[in-house]
């Protein structure tokens, strides 16, 4: 009787890991469609978000500047100069309309902002970067309420 005690727990023990078996795979299957699904919902999130952007980017309008040469302060006896054409990117027509009467104030917040300037900060992609986040709020400034999206860089010549 005692081995058939010790058959039957050993059984038991046998038929408990497939079930063991069974409730991983189906835990790991359910992690494996919560992830497909999650995936698919993003990549479709993405997709409205890019042809959102593309629609925004069709409706903005571009306001040359003309090009602007300045002196960059200098330490130095030796002369640095930099010239520049910029762009300023606009909603729509009617704010190009309302930047055109202040042009005066931009250039001049521009060209104060770019004659203290030296030669080493505008070095790397990095010193590029703040220029253009520095232009970008002077001319927000400038032509306040009117509003620009974004400053573009036409030509930076630095010597």
């Amino acid at each position: 009787m005692a081995a058939e005690a010790e058959v039957g727990t050993d059984a038991s023990a046998k038929k408990g890991i497939p079930k063991l078996f069974l409730i991983i795979g189906a835990a790991a299957i359910v992690v494996l469609l919560a992830g497909g699904g999650l995936f698919f919902f993003m990549s479709s999130a993405n997709s409205q978000a890019a042809a959102e952007a593309e629609a925004a980017a069709h409706e903005t309008f571009i306001f040359n500047l003309p090009p602007m040469m300045v002196n960059l302060n200098s330490e130095t006896e030796a002369q640095a100069f930099m010239k520049l054409t910029i762009a300023l990117e606009v909603a729509d027509e009617e704010m190009m309309t309302r930047i055109q009467p202040r042009l005066p104030k931009v250039i001049d917040a521009f060209q104060v902002y770019m004659r203290e300037l030296r030669k080493s900060d505008l070095e790397g992609s990095a010193g590029i970067y703040r220029l253009k986040e520095e232009l970008l709020r002077r001319v927000n400034i400038a032509i306040y309420p009117a509003h620009v999206e974004s400053v573009l860089f036409k030509e930076i010549l630095v010597q």
